[in-house]
């Protein structure tokens, strides 16, 4: 696929979390999303330390690397984004912590809602490569990364009971797999 006008390329893998470290201290922001009909997403964040929201409208493109994948976002208005919040969409909430882990970050995102209980940690990089360098902590336990159960797009879709059957399923193999 060529890449698509204006978007810039997004390196990043995700892990699943099923004993996540310590964030009582880790500095944290709210995000709000909206799914919209394709694969837009609508972004609210705020900070927890004062720094004024953040809006945003976001496009992402599929691509055959699950990895490094093309993205486009546009920074809003509250009133921009209060417009669009009025389209049809689903939601989705989870707070974002900054942990670093032998000198460096990563984010842990700890979902509400219908997600209780599921914790990802991610990394973005500059470039594919590098992505795929990544050592992740010990406590980022499997790849889910290529895993479309993960994606925003499908978890703001699904039902607290659909997660944690899927949990448990994983957290099986992972055990299987020690």
């Amino acid at each position: 696929m060529p890449m698509p006008k204006y978007a810039l390329l997004e390196n990043e893998r995700r892990f699943l979390v099923l004993d996540p470290p310590d964030l009582s201290g880790a500095p944290a922001r709210l995000i709000e999303d909206r799914y919209l009909e394709g694969r837009l997403r609508l972004r609210r964040i705020t900070h927890a330390d004062g720094q004024p929201q953040e809006f945003k409208l976001c496009k992402k493109y599929g691509s055959d690397d699950p990895c490094s994948a093309p993205i486009v976002n546009i920074y809003l208005t509250e009133s921009e984004h209060g417009a669009l919040a009025a389209l049809p969409g689903l939601p989705l909430v989870k707070r974002r912590y900054r942990v670093v882990h032998d000198g460096r970050p990563f984010s842990v995102d700890v979902f509400e809602g219908a997600l209780t209980g599921l914790v990802l940690c991610e990394k973005e990089a500059d470039s594919a490569a590098a992505i795929r360098a990544v050592t992740f902590p010990p406590w980022a336990i499997r790849e889910v990364t290529a895993d479309r159960f993960f994606a925003g797009g499908n978890l703001c879709r699904i039902t607290a009971d659909e997660l944690v059957a899927r949990l448990s399923e994983l957290r099986l193999e992972v055990e299987a797999s020690a």
